[in-house]
């Protein structure tokens, strides 16, 4: 079998030289499958000219067979492993966005959907929906990517919040400006469409901070800093709407800024998609936008 996918690669490529590199193996190795093999047929499947090769009459016969034999054994194996794989649900979401919003609520949709399986794909860096195969992703911005479709889910506002621990005995500021004085908790947004405190600062004209900040990579760093006591963090309404509602975090002033961009559900360009990404990405809709009730998005 081994000396069969040897000449299937040297008679695709006419080149013991190119044939061991793709196999990942030497060109001697190569030479030696393709040598035992002619042995044990009795006839020679290569003419060996002058830096190439070229198959004989039987040699083509044969590996035009074999060629069709490993496509249709690819295709076997990849139509059954999508079967094996058909209830699994490949999300795709920012830590943030997995940390903050969907872990706490991904049970209730496991609950509704028991039979479905699911993969979470969680990075900051863009993730491409038909290279890393996921079958849906969050996504904030404005709504247009060239790697799949996209519906609309809502809109946030920030403003700034605290642990009740860092309010306890400090004076709260009154005003934009006042929180200049104050330990301001910032991230390093891998997203250009999100917000730090120097564009939410610079929208109200409020100027630079008195204090120095406190910068840390992830956003999910800053909430926990903020839930620590170490400063004030901008809050992302929808990502941190659990933690107000608990008390664990408190907004500082009245004041927030509308975001520009928004969050989105976006699917891969396929012609077809799984019955659970529909259904999930109605559920996510219908969760973000704050309703229970029965909501159908259109991917």
């Amino acid at each position: 079998m081994t000396s069969l996918v040897v000449l299937e690669a040297v008679a695709r490529r006419l080149s013991f030289t190119k044939a061991a590199a793709e196999l990942n193996v030497t060109q001697a190795a190569v030479s030696r499958q393709i040598h035992a093999l002619e042995q044990e047929l009795g006839f020679a499947l290569f003419r060996r000219l002058h830096r190439r090769v070229e198959l004989t009459e039987r040699g083509r016969t044969l590996a035009g067979v074999l060629s069709q034999s490993f496509t249709l054994i690819d295709q076997t194996l990849a139509s059954v492993r999508a079967q094996s794989e058909e209830d699994e649900l490949a999300i795709g979401a920012t830590v943030a966005f997995t940390q903050l919003w969907l872990l706490p609520r991904i049970s209730e949709f496991r609950r509704l959907h028991p039979g479905t399986k699911i993969r979470l794909i969680t990075q900051d860096a863009p993730i491409d929906l038909e290279r890393d195969m996921v079958d849906v992703a969050i996504r904030f911005g404005d709504g247009v990517w060239s790697d799949g479709r996209s519906m609309l889910l809502c809109e946030d506002d920030l403003f700034p919040v605290c642990s009740p621990d860092y309010a306890a005995g400090r004076r709260l500021p009154e005003t934009v400006r006042d929180l200049l004085d104050h330990a301001l908790l910032d991230y390093e947004a891998a997203n250009p469409g999100w917000i730090g405190w120097k564009e939410w600062l610079t929208a109200f004209s409020a100027g630079r901070p008195a204090r120095p900040m406190l910068r840390l990579s992830y956003y999910t760093d800053v909430v926990h800093a903020a839930l620590a006591g170490h400063g004030i963090a901008l809050g992302w309404n929808c990502l941190i709407e659990d933690l107000l509602q608990q008390g664990r975090l408190r907004r500082v002033t009245d004041v927030h800024l509308h975001t520009r961009g928004a969050y989105f559900v976006i699917v891969p360009n396929r012609e077809s998609l799984k019955p659970n990404v529909q259904a999930f990405a109605d559920w996510v809709s219908a969760r973000l936008r704050g309703t229970t009730t029965d909501l159908e998005v259109e991917l």
